[in-house]
C-alpha cells in the first residue's frame, strides 16, 4: 500500500508463466498474459512493471554469433575505464559504466553471446505503451533493469538501464529536513531503487524476469518522462570518469606543459 491510516509501503510480486523467450517473440503479449493469468494479482493504474534486460534483448534479437565473449566485449566498448588482470570495467555503446560491457554469455546458446538492448529507453517506451493498451489500465511505468557492480561495495544489484512512465531521480535539494536543515545534494535515484528491491522477488535462478511494484503512484507519470538515461552522470561532475592509466597519462601530459595543478592535489 501506498499510503492510509498513516502508513506508508511497498508491494512486490514476480508473475509466473512467462518462460523462455526467443528471437522474435512479442513479449508485451508474453507479460501481458503473465499478468492477466487466472490467480495473478490484477495490475492497476500506478503500478511499475520491471523487466530484467535479458529478455528484453532475447526478444529484440541481440543474441548474437561470438568466438569468445571478450570479443564480443572489445566490440561493445568505447572507453576502458579500468582493468585488473581479466576485469573490465568500461563504457559501452550505451553510455553504461559497468563491468564487460554488459555483455551476458549465460542463458545462450554455446557459441552466442548477449549484448544489451541497443537502446534500453526506448525499449521501456514500446513496453509500456503496449502493456498499457493490453492490458486496459493507465498509467504504468516500465524499468528496464541489468545487473551491476558497484564502487566501494562487495556484491552486485540490479539497476535501472531503461525507464518510461517514472520518475527516474527524486531531487530533494532546496527542501528541509526535521530539524529545518536545507538539504543541498539529496537527489533519490528512484529508478534503480526500483530494480534493486524488485530483484528481491524475481530473483537471479527462479525464471521470473518480471516483477510488479506497487506503491509508487506518485512517481508514476502520464508521459514517458527522460527514461533512465538521466542517471548517467556526466564527466564534468564524475570523479572517478578516468581510470587509472587514463589519469597517470593526463597528469604526465599536464606535467610536461606546464599546467599547474588543481589546489585539492597539491600536498599539504
Amino acid at each position: 500500500m501506498s499510503e492510509g491510516s498513516g502508513e506508508v509501503g511497498l508491494r512486490l510480486w514476480a508473475p509466473d508463466g512467462i518462460g523462455e523467450v526467443a528471437p522474435g517473440d512479442d513479449l508485451v503479449t508474453l507479460i501481458a498474459r503473465a499478468l492477466g493469468a487466472s490467480g495473478a494479482t490484477p495490475v492497476q493504474g500506478g503500478d511499475v512493471v520491471v523487466v530484467t534486460s535479458k529478455v528484453v534483448s532475447k526478444a529484440e534479437g541481440r543474441v548474437v554469433a561470438a568466438d569468445s565473449r571478450e570479443a564480443a566485449i572489445d566490440a561493445e566498448t568505447v572507453r576502458l575505464v579500468a582493468a585488473r588482470g581479466t576485469l573490465r570495467i568500461v563504457e559501452n555503446r550505451q553510455g553504461l559504466v559497468m563491468a564487460a560491457a554488459g555483455v551476458d554469455a549465460s542463458n545462450t546458446p554455446e557459441g552466442t553471446v548477449l549484448l544489451l538492448p541497443e537502446d534500453p529507453d526506448a525499449s521501456a517506451r514500446r513496453l509500456r505503451a503496449g502493456l498499457q493498451d493490453a492490458l486496459g489500465v493507465r498509467p504504468l511505468a516500465v524499468v528496464v533493469t541489468d545487473t551491476a557492480g558497484r564502487a566501494w561495495r562487495d556484491g552486485l544489484v540490479d539497476i535501472a538501464i531503461g525507464a518510461a512512465g517514472l520518475v527516474v531521480l527524486d531531487d530533494l535539494r532546496g527542501a528541509v529536513d526535521s530539524h529545518g536543515r536545507v538539504l543541498d545534494v539529496t537527489v533519490t535515484a528512484v529508478a534503480d531503487e526500483v530494480a534493486a528491491a524488485s530483484e528481491l522477488v524475481r530473483g537471479k535462478t527462479a525464471g521470473r524476469p518480471v516483477a510488479v511494484v506497487r506503491g509508487l503512484e506518485r512517481f508514476v507519470s502520464d508521459d514517458d518522462g527522460p527514461g533512465a538515461r538521466a542517471l548517467r552522470r556526466g564527466p564534468e561532475s564524475d570523479l572517478f570518469s578516468l581510470g587509472a592509466a587514463e589519469a597517470y597519462a593526463r597528469g604526465r601530459a599536464d606535467e610536461r606543459a606546464g599546467a599547474q595543478p588543481p589546489p585539492w592535489a597539491t600536498p599539504r
